[in-house]
């Protein structure tokens, strides 16, 4: 039986402080987290756990808030069970619905995503995921989705692919570097009936050779940084790159990178200090 290590946060005051550190964590290798009424429970397998772990951590030096902790060790828990108990649908733009296999279905939605919301990241409810549907979703109304081929960067859950094939690319590649995101992308993606979406497990050294029309990379900041190039590589002439996974101060430094090879910031999401970039070539 696997040990974990548990995390047990209260957090003053819970919003937004609650999904900026869930999300920080997330990056960090934590595979699960319970909200309670005080704030969060997070969990991370013991062999990957180190003293070191929450260096970094931007949301517990942030002065707005006021985060503590305890530490213990746990044998390993019902993770399924944990997150039926705490997932709830949301809907998007009146438009994309996300929700688990266990919630009911409504009526006159044009897009019902259903998502298995196991430890993987992206089931619509952070901001990043969030702002990335809305981006994607003006994409469409722009007719620039419709017959184009697109990358799912650090694709988590599989989401923004499933929702890109649905609103008409014609080829896309969801790529994660964390096996049990790639695993349970594969099961969603068959869950919502998609036929275009490869899904590989890995990083950026995936990419050779490759070309996209839109490219859709949710990470993180250092990670984005890192692989920028590498995006900009692959980018078709007239594409669009959508990047997300930081927060508003982090604008300049992603924005330097972006634009060395004639990209342009063409419109900004903000939620709760974090952001989503679109830019064109």
């Amino acid at each position: 039986m696997t040990t974990y290590i548990s995390y047990d946060f209260t957090i003053s005051p819970k919003e937004p402080a609650t999904e900026i550190l869930i999300a920080e964590l997330g990056y960090a290798g934590f595979e699960s987290f319970v909200e309670t009424d005080n704030g969060v429970i997070a969990y991370i397998q013991k062999e990957e756990h180190s003293e070191n772990i929450l260096e970094g951590i931007y949301a517990l030096k942030n002065k707005e808030f006021i985060i503590n902790y305890t530490v213990n060790e746990i044998p390993q828990v019902n993770w399924n069970e944990e997150w039926e108990k705490n997932f709830n649908p949301i809907l998007i733009e009146n438009t994309v619905y996300i929700r688990a296999p266990f919630h009911d279905k409504i009526e006159n939605i044009s897009q019902d995503i259903v998502i298995e919301p196991k430890m993987s990241f992206g089931t619509g409810h952070h901001e990043t995921t969030h702002m990335m549907v809305k981006h994607l979703l003006t994409l469409a109304k722009e007719n620039k989705i419709k017959c184009r081929t697109v990358l799912d960067m650090g694709c988590g859950t599989g989401v923004l692919a499933i929702l890109a094939e649905r609103l008409g690319a014609k080829k896309l590649d969801a790529i994660d570097i964390d096996n049990w995101c790639y695993l349970n992308s594969i099961e969603n993606v068959e869950r919502n009936n998609c036929t275009k979406i490869e899904v590989y497990e890995g990083d950026a050294s995936l990419l050779l050779n490759k070309k996209y029309d839109i490219i859709i990379a949710n990470i993180n900041r250092n990670i984005l940084l890192n692989d920028m190039q590498t995006y900009l590589n692959i980018l078709q002439e007239n594409g669009t790159l959508l990047l997300s996974g930081f927060y508003q101060e982090d604008i300049p430094t992603i924005d330097k990178e972006a634009s060395k090879t004639g990209l342009n910031l063409h419109s900004i999401e903000e939620m709760n200090n974090w952001v989503a970039l679109r830019y064109e070539e």
